[in-house]
């Protein structure tokens, strides 16, 4: 008998469980990949109507977005691998290149063979019930979207030198559901293969 009495009392144990305290921020790891790479991808290839060489003052006071750091700093990195000087102030460059973003967000797309997850009124006081999605196949297409362009000045006289056509880029993520339960696809982002010694390159 007192070996059935110290069973439940094991069993409990192994059931034990551990939480952990997590920060949330307003966009996930995920998320903010995806923002990170769609700017990446709009400024490949970026040159200007100017001689190589020239020194390059990137003017971004009027550039507003979430994450606008980031692809700041991935405008000026391209500029930098197309040959040009990155100028500290106005008054050093040879040109100003004042940059504008259309878009630096994300969007979803989800298809559903079958029911998806509702909110049915149940009275007339707008009270809700939740219902389950109860799909055959589901795919999610999470999507990172980025979008520049901008004009060129001489910064003493204020003469326009060119425009920026619009850079666009994206970033997908698809994943794949069978019967709400097989998943596969890309549930994850793993970092490429790099040879030794290839973490870095010199202009």
């Amino acid at each position: 008998m007192k070996r059935f009495a110290v069973l439940p009392l094991a069993l409990l144990g192994l059931a034990a469980c551990a939480s952990t305290s997590e920060t949330y921020p307003s966009r996930t790891a995920t998320e903010q990949l995806l923002v990170a790479r769609a700017a990446d991808r709009a400024v490949e290839g970026l040159t200007l109507p100017i001689p190589g060489g020239s020194r390059v003052y990137v003017d971004d006071a009027y550039f507003r977005a979430e994450a606008a750091a980031y692809a700041i700093s991935a405008i000026r990195a391209a500029l930098s691998e197309a040959g040009y000087a990155l100028a500290p102030s106005k008054n050093d460059a040879d040109a100003v290149l004042e940059v504008r973003a259309g878009t630096l967000s994300l969007e979803q797309m989800r298809r559903v063979f079958g029911l998806p997850d509702m909110r049915v009124p149940i009275n007339e006081n707008f009270n809700v019930v939740s219902i389950p999605e109860l799909s055959v196949y589901s795919r999610r297409d999470r999507v990172g979207v980025a979008e520049f362009s901008g004009f060129l000045y001489e910064p003493r006289t204020g003469a326009p030198l060119g425009a920026i056509v619009p850079m666009t880029g994206e970033f997908r993520i698809r994943s794949h559901k069978l019967l709400m339960i097989v998943s596969w696809g890309q549930q994850r982002i793993d970092p490429g293969e790099r040879d030794p010694g290839d973490s870095w390159r010199e202009f």
